[in-house]
């Protein structure tokens, strides 16, 4: 990075977060700092739930989990829609008619105390650690791509968000989430240009399109039946539906971007948007992934796209160490590409003539080129372990392969990209860390003070006190986040390992508001004990399987419907609360 794309940097972002504590400054009462203006139009809303979920590390692992997977990732948002669909109808409602700060207030009114303690505690663990990654992911790549000191831009990235966060509250994150995702959607949209315009002169966009098809990258849609298969049809439908409405439904840190529209319908609105726009979107960036890979296979790409491994390599040839395997291993790995480059561009020639069977065979051979190209890089990722890390206990190749998709795109922007735009995608990258950072905080600060501070440590607290105890947890929770990220170690790319700790944890927070809407008979204690034994279990499960990620917030949410509908039968009527259990009727009649 040059002057230019340092100042790009500072000014975009800075400048928003000054922006949100300026315009937010007058935010006095308990009200509006915790839940917004109430007069939030749908299209804010719409922006700042999509915000809150497509953190740093959507825009940094996701392009990389395209080059590597191809669209099959896209299968996990397949749930998406319905999901909107079935919150708007039954979850939206009664969230708007008890005018509630937290979604878990509900559960208290519904059910009894314990319950909702229960449902805010899963939370905060969840969302807790989760603000860490949020944290850790962008300045983890950052860091290392730029030779930043990590826990510097891990403590920087995180006071910046706390700040403007505690001064301004839910209105800080939703008027600044706009203009993050202004920034966010430049830097892709730019990202994206030059990609185009950088693939081989006389490659079309058709004959690019072939070129990812040929090597399975566009397969979209898995219709396996097989529970081993990460990504799947039916996982994406059916897991995929739980987990989005676990996260969009159950997740405080969702439920307080709609809760801040005028109106159920504006709610609703922005809901839908996100509904028919999350597809799309998350479609694009795993389209922006294949296309590098296409353009991989006509530039000689790194032999590894970490640059810690990148830099050791760097090293050994700055020594003259002609003779380390490493170095064999690059210029075995450069001849293979350079074998593929030449078959690819021979199987084009031949497409242009008409000669089918010369093009199939040249395609065929690209392949096999490819393929042993990736078995050497394979192999080098293996040495790289041994020699550089050989303290860790590891398995071979884990240090490198296991989180190569986050490079991936952070290395194009830096290779490829001139400067101005390189500048432009690290803002936007951090717009993203911030955006999804302060949601989680926001969040986080309202539950602790509205689920915990003012309902077991200070009963009769005032507003004003309330608001206080707010932006002290929500400035305590940052410091948390900051810890966790600076001793966090991930063996997923990042974009998976925020999906998997949602799945632990969202199907059993998702079944209590499920009993709580659908199942009238079923009291408290019943669900209470059914939450934590079905916790329990997925966690067994979870350690113990090789399923799907996916699969675990079905299956939490049914074992802790089934098991609650089971318990019920031995406590028996002493254990309903007649007041809640009149809310599902409500329900029905507000959706």
């Amino acid at each position: 990075m040059n002057t230019l794309d340092i100042f790009v940097l500072i000014v975009s972002i800075v400048a928003i977060a000054m922006y949100g504590v300026w315009h937010t400054r007058n935010r006095r009462d308990l009200n509006s700092y915790l839940k917004g203006s109430d007069h939030t139009p749908w299209w804010v809303i719409g922006i700042s739930v999509m915000a809150t979920q497509a953190s740093a590390i959507t825009f940094l692992s996701t392009p990389g989990q395209g080059y590597l997977g191809g669209l099959s990732f896209l299968q996990v948002y397949f749930g998406v829609p319905v999901a909107m669909v079935i919150i708007a109808l039954f979850f939206l409602p009664i969230f708007h008619k008890l005018h509630i700060f937290t979604a878990y207030e509900y559960l208290e009114k519904r059910f009894d105390r314990k319950t909702r303690l229960f449902g805010a505690g899963l939370f905060l663990l969840q969302r807790g650690i989760g603000a860490g990654f949020t944290i850790y992911a962008p300045a983890i790549v950052l860091s290392t791509v730029f030779g930043w000191s990590l826990p510097l831009t891990i403590v920087t990235c995180g006071l910046i968000a706390t700040a403007y966060t505690v001064f301004g509250g839910t209105d800080a994150v939703t008027v600044t989430q706009k203009y993050q995702m202004a920034v966010i959607f430049l830097g892709m949209t730019t990202a994206a240009g030059i990609l185009l315009s950088k693939l081989p002169a006389g490659l079309t966009f058709m004959d690019a399109m072939n070129v990812a098809g040929g090597f399975q990258k566009l397969n979209a849609v898995n219709f396996s039946t097989s529970l081993h298969e990460r990504y799947t049809f039916w996982s994406g439908l059916l897991g995929g539906t739980f987990l989005m409405l676990s996260y969009f439904g159950a997740d405080q840190s969702q439920v307080q971007r709609y809760l801040s529209g005028d109106s159920l319908r504006e709610s609703r609105l922005g809901l839908m948007f996100n509904a028919v726009c999350k597809i799309p979107m998350q479609l694009s960036i795993l389209m922006l992934g294949v296309l590098m890979f296409v353009f991989y296979q006509f530039e000689r790409p790194p032999l590894f796209f970490d640059s810690a491994a990148n830099r050791y390599l760097e090293s050994q040839r700055a020594d003259g160490s002609e003779g380390k395997q490493l170095l064999a291993y690059e210029k075995e790995f450069n001849k293979s590409h350079e074998l593929g480059k030449q078959h690819l561009e021979s199987w084009l020639a031949a497409k242009r003539r008409g000669d089918e069977n010369a093009a199939n065979a040249e395609f065929v051979s690209a392949a096999v080129a490819q393929q042993e190209g990736e078995k050497i890089r394979l192999k080098a990722a293996e040495e790289w372990t041994h020699e550089a890390t050989p303290q860790e206990s590891v398995k071979p190749g884990k240090a490198v392969t296991a989180n190569s998709a986050d490079y991936v795109f952070i290395t194009f922007i830096l290779r490829e990209l001139p400067h101005g735009a390189i500048g432009l995608l690290v803002a936007a990258f951090f717009a993203a860390a911030l955006s999804s950072k302060a949601a989680e905080l926001n969040a986080l600060g309202t539950c602790t003070t509205i689920d915990f501070y003012r309902l077991l440590i200070k009963h009769d607290a005032t507003d004003a006190e309330c608001l206080f105890a707010s932006k002290c947890f929500t400035a305590f929770w940052g410091v948390i986040a900051v810890f966790i990220a600076l001793y966090a170690h991930l063996s997923e790319n990042l974009i998976q390992a925020v999906n998997i700790l949602g799945s632990i944890f969202y199907g059993v927070l998702l079944a209590l508001f499920v009993v709580g809407f659908f199942l009238k008979r079923v009291g408290g204690t019943a669900l209470f004990w059914s939450a934590l034994i079905s916790q329990t279990l997925v966690f067994v499960l979870y350690f113990s399987l090789s399923i799907s990620y996916l699969w675990y917030p079905l299956i939490g949410c049914t074992a802790c419907v089934l098991f609650s509908l089971i318990l019920q039968v031995f406590f028996g009527r002493n254990d309903k609360n007649p007041v809640g259990a009149s809310l599902e009727s409500e329900v029905v009649e507000a959706a």
